[in-house]
């Protein structure tokens, strides 16, 4: 059974995944791998994102997979796949990183890189991190919940923010906004943050 063609469109083609899902649940073995081969890879960036180390965000992405396949009666929309599997490994994911923190020492600055990575890649060079880890945990943790799971998507599904975070979809984009600028200013604050408001006057 011949599989179903890419198509060449940079933004994700929820219709060409929702027709290899519904291919792979009928059997189709080369619909299945393919969702598995093109999806995999983001998937596991959304799980490190959350703040899980490599092998673990690869056991997230190994059981939503799992959880997809065993769903008795499948998808009541397929073309909510993609939304489905990044939910699904996000939310699990938070779940492990919660887990694998309690774990660790104390010291609220012993917390995973991958907490602020893509908060992080719009502010800093790889010198200023620390600074940046500081000023993300000062903020208050809807601020942090928000600028984390925003950073995990290069195209964040407000309608899915707003369910997992409990938020009105048309206050993300402001909220996100404010905590962005709040953030700045923790960093301002912060005499190793560079020369200050100096690094941004000068656009560096």
């Amino acid at each position: 059974m011949n599989t179903i063609p890419a198509q060449s469109v940079a933004a994700v083609d929820y219709d060409r995944y929702a027709r290899l899902y519904v291919a792979a649940r009928t059997g189709d073995r080369i619909a299945q791998r393919t969702l598995i081969e093109e999806l995999t890879e983001p998937l596991w960036r959304v799980a490190r994102r959350a703040g899980v180390d490599p092998e673990s965000a690869a056991d997230v992405v190994q059981t939503a997979w799992l959880r997809l396949w065993r769903t008795k009666d499948g998808l009541e929309k397929p073309r909510a796949l993609t939304k489905w599997l990044y939910t699904t490994v996000s939310r699990e994911a938070w779940n492990v990183a919660r887990r694998e923190r309690r774990e660790v020492a104390s010291d609220p600055l012993d917390i995973k890189e991958p907490i602020v990575e893509g908060i992080e890649d719009g502010f800093v060079r790889d010198d200023e991190r620390e600074a940046v880890r500081r000023a993300f945990l000062a903020q208050d943790e809807k601020c942090r919940a928000l600028l984390a799971y925003v950073a995990a998507f290069p195209r964040p599904d407000y309608d899915v923010i707003s369910e997992e975070l409990g938020m009105k979809r048309g206050s993300i984009g402001p909220t996100r906004g404010r905590c962005l600028d709040k953030m700045r200013k923790t960093l301002l604050d912060d005499p190793s943050w560079g020369a200050g408001e100096e690094r941004y006057a000068d656009g560096t």
